[in-house]
């Protein structure tokens, strides 16, 4: 479609497209139950490739139905036939009690990955309390390249544990050279609710 003024086209589809905004929209899980939450390179409508640059996933209202679990996620390099790539992260948690006896800012080493195949927690243990949710969100920085890691932060608040509001700070890199085509999410025990969404951010 174009806007046309005494036979000048003012704008056209071209022009709407580029003014549509740097973050697009690819991909909503709404989650019930569920044991896994996985974005794939070209299944389910997901693009995770060279198309951006940039990938934004936001976290919404994250539940587990286990107690003292974590919240966790992992990297693929075969289009999710497996997920085990080694990464280095680290792992910085701000807490803050409800009756104010108790507030700090930690690194807490028991949580970091050290080049290691497993998969990398993005919170505390949490709880199964329906009242207990996490939201958050993550960036993962140009999964396509074949030459360097694929670096990525996170940052996850929630109510996770009994009385106390914890907000969770986590960042490290996949240690691969290969192109990052999938991603999962999972807590480290039972299933879970929630939402998460998968965002490109165009080059600017």
């Amino acid at each position: 479609m174009a806007i046309i003024s005494n036979g000048t086209t003012i704008a056209d589809a071209a022009a709407f497209s580029v003014s549509l905004g740097s973050m697009v929209h690819i991909k909503t899980l709404t989650l019930s139950n569920a044991a896994t939450a996985s974005f794939v390179d070209g299944a389910d409508s997901v693009v995770l490739d060279d198309t951006y640059p940039l990938y934004k996933i936001s976290f919404i209202g994250m539940n587990s139905r286990s107690d003292n679990v974590h919240f966790t996620w992992q990297a693929s390099i075969n289009t999710g036939s497996g997920y085990g790539v080694a990464t280095t992260s680290t792992f910085l948690d701000v807490y803050h009690g409800e009756d104010d006896s108790e507030a700090a800012l930690a690194y807490d080493a028991r949580y970091d990955n050290h080049n290691s195949t497993s998969f990398t927690k993005l919170d505390r243990a949490s709880s199964s309390t329906t009242s207990r949710v996490g939201s958050g969100e993550m960036i993962l920085f140009n999964p396509s390249s074949t030459t360097y890691v694929k670096n990525w932060h996170c940052r996850y608040q929630g109510a996770l544990r009994a009385s106390y509001c914890d907000e969770f700070y986590t960042a490290g890199y996949v240690n691969t050279a290969s192109a990052v085509d999938a991603i999962q999410f999972k807590y480290s025990g039972g299933n879970m609710d929630g939402k998460i969404k998968l965002y490109g951010i165009k080059d600017s």
